[in-house]
């Protein structure tokens, strides 16, 4: 099993015919995607790699049964893009466009309160279920199918994570980049509840940084879970009022520093990680039951 994508996703983006939609359309294709179709006005008809190109997305999942959708449209459309999305019925959408304004975060996640639609990002490198499937920008080959659960809010730190389990031969279940926006679809919270009771998952790791209350949330999942967590919160160094990276990623009170973090991650039962070239490690000896 993995959470939220398999073999039998049929992935829609939207943007595919776009400079970035196309490049990473073809990297999922490549990993082994099921890519159905895709959404670019006044494109329809026309073929993307043999993919079938619509001009609206209610047709197109008509048409070819998509449960997924990918979004690479500028942040002006991005919005609207996710709205179109959730009215076709999709189930997960994953946005990975970046600047997305705030005042639009806030319409979009009122109109997905109480619908059927999941989402992921905006701000996001994606997922990906190694082996699987992927949707987004992680690339395939540091990946290898496993048991071990993935959720950070950092793009790099994801990948660099998961390159420190794969070199201690430690495979992934599936991996998440939740996002770096203040304004999110799916949080911490959520996923580790997804990953608490996926069967294939036996560990999770959960990497974190400076800024918001994301952390604190999931310390009160994780004194629940039966499955042990290790964490790394990244910014431990980032003076307080200067976003470092992401949005979101900005220490505005004493709950977003690291240390505070660190600290109410450790206290729910994470084994925390001091530096992400420690993860592979950290996680080995967990797996062995030595932490």
């Amino acid at each position: 099993m993995s959470i939220l994508i398999d073999e039998n996703t049929r992935l829609l983006v939207q943007g595919i015919t776009g400079s970035e939609g196309s490049f990473h359309s073809r990297k999922c294709m490549e990993y082994g995607t099921k890519v159905v179709a895709g959404v670019t006005p006044g494109k329809g008809g026309s073929l993307f790699e043999g993919v079938p190109v619509f001009n609206g997305l209610e047709q197109a999942v008509r048409e070819t049964g998509a449960n997924a959708s990918m979004i690479f449209v500028p942040p002006a459309f991005a919005a609207d893009a996710i709205l179109e999305a959730a009215d076709a019925g999709i189930p997960l959408v994953v946005c990975i466009t970046d600047g997305i304004p705030t005042l639009d975060m806030v319409t979009v996640l009122g109109y997905l309160r109480g619908k059927t639609t999941r989402l992921i990002g905006p701000n996001c490198p994606g997922l990906i279920s190694p082996g699987k499937c992927k949707v987004g920008l992680m690339p395939g080959d540091i990946h290898m199918p496993g048991n071990v659960g993935v959720v950070s809010r950092s793009g790099t730190l994801t990948y660099e994570a998961v390159a420190q389990l794969t070199e201690q031969n430690i495979g992934q279940s599936t991996c998440i980049g939740v996002g770096g926006d203040p304004l999110i679809g799916t949080n911490f919270v959520e996923i580790l509840r997804l990953f608490e009771k996926d069967v294939e998952t036996k560990l999770v790791v959960l990497i974190g940084e400076i800024g918001g209350t994301a952390e604190q949330e999931a310390a009160d999942i994780i004194k629940e879970m039966t499955k042990p967590v290790i964490a790394f919160v990244a910014g431990g160094t980032a003076p307080p009022g200067r976003r470092m990276g992401h949005a979101g990623a900005i220490i505005t009170g004493s709950s977003g520093t690291a240390q505070e973090k660190i600290a109410t991650l450790s206290a729910a039962g994470a084994t925390i990680a001091s530096s992400p070239a420690e993860i592979g490690i950290v996680a080995r000896r967990v797996l062995e039951g030595s932490a």
